[in-house]
């Protein structure tokens, strides 16, 4: 008798083991086929499209040598303190971001911001190099209009991936960083601890290799309560930066989107900025 009920108990123990295999492997397939979905949130526009915004701007178009398209809007006002080359979040396209962006047209500042390949009116298929290179082409384009002591580099989450890279390869003002993290692999780590997140990622984002080469001065601003960049990321990675220079400004109850809701963002940056 005990010992039929051993080997049934032990042919249960391993249909539950065999299932839990197999769980895990489909979620591990899950997360690496579908990681483009889980990083990337665009959203397409026709290429008739029309913006509107409430300020100036040009848009312009820039021809990669590979013939991909990258989209992006050039706001200008008649007396700019200096121009802000902005690379957004994860989520939406230009006629949003256009939107976003003009909090800074209204402290006199020119701005430029770009979709990247997959968003709005920009073609072509991502990848992290294609991602900093477009954002270089970006980044050149400035040069030939303003002088790089001019130039102020600003990286929202997704972008701050972006705005590094630029800022460590080039020699800006400024860089400030929105909700920035120290690396994908750290959130995706943070995420889902118990699967091999380092061997399934396509994309490495090393947002703390990239700004210990940066020399300028930096600024982050990280929410307490982000619910999608962990607040310890940012710290992390402010504290790989070597200019003393640089700050990190706490916004003690902020989340992800909603940093312009509070004084300890809009005051400190406004006066960056001045």
């Amino acid at each position: 008798m005990s010992y039929t009920v051993r080997r049934t108990a032990g042919k249960r123990l391993s249909r539950v083991l065999t299932a839990l295999i197999i769980l895990y492997t489909v979620i591990a397939g899950t997360l690496y086929f579908l990681q483009e979905q889980f990083i990337f949130r665009p959203s397409s526009l026709a290429q008739s499209y029309i913006y509107q915004f409430d300020h100036r701007f040009e848009e312009v178009f820039l021809e990669t040598d590979e013939g991909v398209s990258i989209n992006a809007l050039h706001f200008t006002v008649d007396r700019p303190k200096g121009v802000i080359i902005y690379f957004h979040g994860n989520a939406g396209n230009l006629a949003r971001w256009g939107k976003i962006t003009s909090y800074f047209v209204d402290l006199d500042y020119d701005v430029f911001v770009m979709d990247y390949r997959g968003y709005g009116k920009s073609t072509g298929e991502r990848n992290e190099n294609a991602l900093y290179s477009d954002s270089q082409k970006c980044y050149n384009y400035l040069l030939q209009r303003y002088n790089e002591s001019d130039i102020i580099v600003y990286g929202r989450s997704l972008g701050s991936s972006m705005a590094t890279k630029v800022a460590s390869e080039n020699n800006p003002r400024l860089l400030i960083l929105e909700s920035p993290f120290y690396s994908l692999l750290d959130v995706a780590q943070g995420r889902f601890p118990m699967f091999p997140v380092k061997k399934l990622l396509k994309y490495e984002m090393p947002n703390y290799k990239h700004l210990k080469a940066v020399n300028c001065s930096v600024t982050i601003y990280h929410g307490t309560n982000d619910y999608v960049v962990p607040f310890n990321s940012g710290e992390k990675l402010f504290n790989e930066s070597g200019n003393s220079d640089s700050e990190f400004i706490v916004v003690e109850g902020g989340s992800h989107n909603n940093l312009i809701d509070y004084e300890a963002y809009t005051g400190h940056v406004k006066k960056l900025l001045e």
